[in-house]
């Protein structure tokens, strides 16, 4: 296949990890440099951008973009790994019902959330050892769980420490801890109860770096009866979206021809930055990483992603790379043509 530059949106399976699906393509387009912009867990499925070429060097201008999922939660049950496929830690009868219950104190094993997660509304425990939980105090979980989050990221994760991913100190039952960190959540608003199997279906816009397994066992403790997810689909990515993506065993099959014509320009995905020109000469010199002074460049877009522009040819319109302004110049940060 000829070169490529630019990303495909991959609609993850469940069972593959992040890792198989650029295996997958680099054997089908025998291509190197291919990688993907953020990893999803084995049994989730979903948005998955994947880079191709020079566009595995624009990965990082990513980060800041909002991700959204749609996920499934189970009440009433713990695991190690905080999803339905780890170990059960605790196991509890559940009965959801319309009217709310009252403030109590969680007692469920497993990861535990930020220290506010510990009281608990919305539980009450009836005579035959049933504990009820309120739709209207999930509802209210899910509210109070939005803005500006402190989480602890589940033990069985990716994270390094000291050198070693932590599912695998996991794993070896090796005593550990990591440290809490702030996630933004936008939204995050209940999609469905379903009151007869206490599953609950919701909707939520984070920041990167947020686990929604986590969400799910903390919501679990605010409502003191534990929950698990129970299912995970990645929405949306940024510049991405669930109903453009394609499943990579579909693509696999494609001519030559149909795939070049899935792949997205890079820096079409690259929304958060602005857009500066530059004349013929200076268009040159930053292809030779050179700065350029202020009177020399024109804004089309203003950024807002930290002073990074989308840098263009102004004659001929050719994308030339990724530049920052500073002190009234325009620095070369990614020449990419």
């Amino acid at each position: 296949m000829n070169k490529i530059d630019g990303i495909l949106n991959i609609n993850k399976p469940a069972g593959w990890t992040s890792q198989d699906v650029c295996a997958k393509l680099r054997g089908r387009l025998h291509i190197k440099k291919i990688g993907h912009t953020g990893t999803l867990d084995p049994m989730a499925t979903g948005v998955l951008p994947v880079c191709i070429g020079k566009a595995t060097r624009i990965i990082e201008y990513y980060d800041k973009d909002m991700k959204s999922y749609h996920a499934s939660m189970k009440l009433g049950l713990t695991t190690d790994t905080l999803d339905i496929t780890g170990e059960v830690i605790s196991e509890n009868a559940v009965r959801i019902t319309a009217e709310a219950g009252y403030a109590v104190q969680a007692e469920v094993s497993g990861n535990a959330g930020t220290a506010e997660h510990a009281e608990c509304s919305g539980k009450s425990r009836d005579t035959e050892n049933v504990l009820t939980v309120s739709a209207e105090d999930i509802n209210k979980a899910f509210k109070e769980y939005t803005g500006r989050i402190s989480q602890i990221p589940p033990k069985y994760s990716a994270l390094k420490v000291n050198g070693k991913r932590a599912y695998d100190l996991a794993r070896d039952g090796k005593d550990f801890e990591l440290k809490a960190r702030e996630v933004l959540i936008p939204s995050n608003e209940v999609y469905s109860i379903d009151a007869e199997n206490g599953i609950i279906e919701f909707d939520v816009s984070c920041s990167k770096g947020t686990y929604i397994r986590t969400i799910c066992d903390d919501i679990g403790r605010m409502l003191g009866c534990g929950a698990v997810m129970t299912s995970l689909v990645r929405t949306g990515s940024g510049y991405f979206c669930i109903e453009n993506a394609v499943d990579p065993e579909k693509l696999v099959e494609m001519a030559d021809e149909e795939i070049a014509s899935l792949v997205i320009p890079m820096d079409a995905t690259l929304f958060n930055l602005g857009c500066i020109e530059l004349d013929s000469r200076r268009a040159g010199a930053f292809r030779n990483g050179n700065p350029s002074a202020a009177w020399s460049w024109s804004v089309t877009r203003e950024t807002g992603f930290d002073e990074l522009y989308r840098v263009y040819d102004r004659i001929s319109g050719a994308f030339l790379g990724i530049g920052r302004t500073e002190n009234g110049e325009l620095i070369p940060q990614k020449v990419l043509i």
